[in-house]
């Protein structure tokens, strides 16, 4: 896993540092690197003491020096939560971030820093909430090949390696690109396609070409991270809807259409990050008939395609791209190295979009845009996609009776590569006990849009397959019940 001894290692009893100075020190560490984010609650004096095998005298000398140091504060009869730093930033002077406008508490973390840090630096044999696949299922000789075909190919009648590329990206990609969304039942040439540097990039083109602060905007709940903390620092009122296996829930979405009239649906329809469900036909006719009867428009986020069945229901499909954006990459599947997306939407949409990727990043690469597109005519990327896809069949059936044999129940039923855990305890506190014992996991709190800790945690199949993990799960749990 990506973190430092001093981060894993029991205390050192026969050093020369007191032992209330070196838990203070981890205990400051993972807050500097926002694995403990603003508002998380520290272990209670008792927990933190039998977990590290120490006095409640040495954890509340260490809880000291942390409140000295500015890092935590006491809550009466509530114990110690980490401090948000930055309106003591304001302060001094320095300058701030500007907090969002109200429809999300000012709890979420804006950054979601945690979650880049622990889900894509993490070593994957200990790390059950990685959020890609794990480096030894990637074909490194594909990604080689490709790009070697795209260097033979550069020759003075192409010099692709020597030019910017075209605004709306590598034509062979678009084109590409287009056979590949007819497979999916969404018609859109070339013309309505726009390359991006992954899909993130997308999203943010979106964000800030079609949307104002202030605006309203729709979005599940549980869902990503990363999109909560983006659409917030943007300045957009959030408006979670709970997010079921088949979709979202249609009376809570109703109503806050009805009440705040949203200027955008942002959603993962199949596939979904974190539970893995996928849309039903009749659920996304619902969506479908709402965003057409309140005027909104809706972002359909298919990250996950590669990893799912073409006939699956695509919102973008049964609208035909008139109020819908249609947003994918290949960093999921491809290699995250590879920093490829695209969107496909209306003409005029394009346009804009287009507008806005030259003012942000001019283009995108034409070499990484022309090797996804030797991937895609080739049928390289689609071979090496059947084969993920029979690796994660093979994966869920290994975990999901260690998940369950160690007592735990699938909230969604397990499917793609993310499973949805209700777990029987709090995961905000045990991903910290985990943490110390070398594994990185992936609280429910990290997918809260309202940022509310719970018992319900994020699996990787590709990454949970090791059975000590269960083990030490399954004893945790017994600890707490004893």
């Amino acid at each position: 896993m990506h973190t430092d001894t001093a981060a894993t290692a029991a205390l050192q009893r026969d050093a020369g540092q007191p032992l209330a100075q070196q838990l203070a020190q981890r205990f400051s560490q993972r807050i500097q690197q926002r694995l403990l984010l603003p508002g998380s609650r520290l272990p209670s004096v008792r927990e933190c003491a039998r977990h590290h095998r120490v006095s409640p005298y040495t954890v509340v000398a260490a809880y000291d020096q942390l409140l000295a140091a500015g890092l935590v504060e006491a809550r009466k009869q509530r114990g110690f939560f980490v401090r948000d730093l930055r309106p003591q930033a304001a302060a001094d002077g320095r300058t701030a971030p500007q907090r969002p406008p109200v429809g999300i508490p000012q709890g979420v973390p804006l950054d979601a820093t945690a979650l880049i840090r622990g889900m894509f630096q993490a070593d994957a044999r200990h790390a059950p909430g990685l959020g890609t696949l794990p480096g030894d299922w990637l074909d490194l000789p594909l990604l080689q090949s490709a790009m070697r075909r795209v260097l033979a190919q550069t020759d003075g009648d192409d010099p692709l390696a020597l030019q910017y590329g075209e605004p709306g990206g590598d034509l062979r990609l678009r084109q590409a690109l287009a056979r590949r969304l007819d497979d999916l039942g969404i018609s859109a040439p070339a013309e309505q396609i726009i390359s991006t540097v992954g899909a993130t990039h997308a999203l943010d083109l979106i964000t800030r070409r079609l949307l104002q602060p202030g605006d309203a905007v729709l979005v599940d709940d549980p869902g990503w991270s990363i999109e909560y903390a983006r659409l917030s620092q943007a300045g957009m009122r959030l408006l979670p809807v709970p997010r079921g296996a088949d979709g979202p829930d249609m009376a809570v979405m109703t109503q806050l259409a009805q009440e705040h009239r949203p200027r955008m649906y942002v959603t993962v329809s199949v596939l979904h990050n974190p539970t893995g469900g996928t849309l039903s036909l009749s659920r996304a006719h619902q969506i479908l008939k709402l965003a057409e009867a309140h005027d909104f428009q809706i972002v359909e986020d298919d990250t996950y395609a590669s990893m799912a069945p073409n006939h699956a229901p695509r919102l973008s499909a049964l609208d035909g791209l008139r109020r819908t954006l249609y947003v994918s990459g290949f960093s999921k599947i491809l290699t995250p190295a590879w920093r490829v997306g695209f969107v496909a939407a209306a003409p005029e949409i394009v346009a804009q979009l287009t507008e806005q990727k030259l003012l942000t990043t001019l283009t995108t690469s034409p070499l990484m845009d022309r090797a996804v597109a030797v991937c895609l005519e080739q049928g390289t990327l689609r071979r090496h996609a059947e084969r993920v896809i029979a690796r994660l069949d093979a994966a869920r059936q290994r975990v999901v009776p260690l998940a369950e044999g160690a007592g735990c129940r699938f909230v969604t039923p397990p499917a793609g590569l993310f499973g949805w855990l209700e777990v029987g305890m709090d995961t905000e506190r045990l991903a910290q006990r985990m943490l110390d014992e070398g594994w990185l996991i992936a609280p429910g709190v990290l997918f809260s849009a309202t940022r509310q800790a719970g018992s319900l945690m994020r699996i990787n199949f590709a990454t949970s397959q090791d059975a000590r993990f269960w083990r030490r799960l399954e004893a945790m749990r017994e600890e707490r019940q004893r």
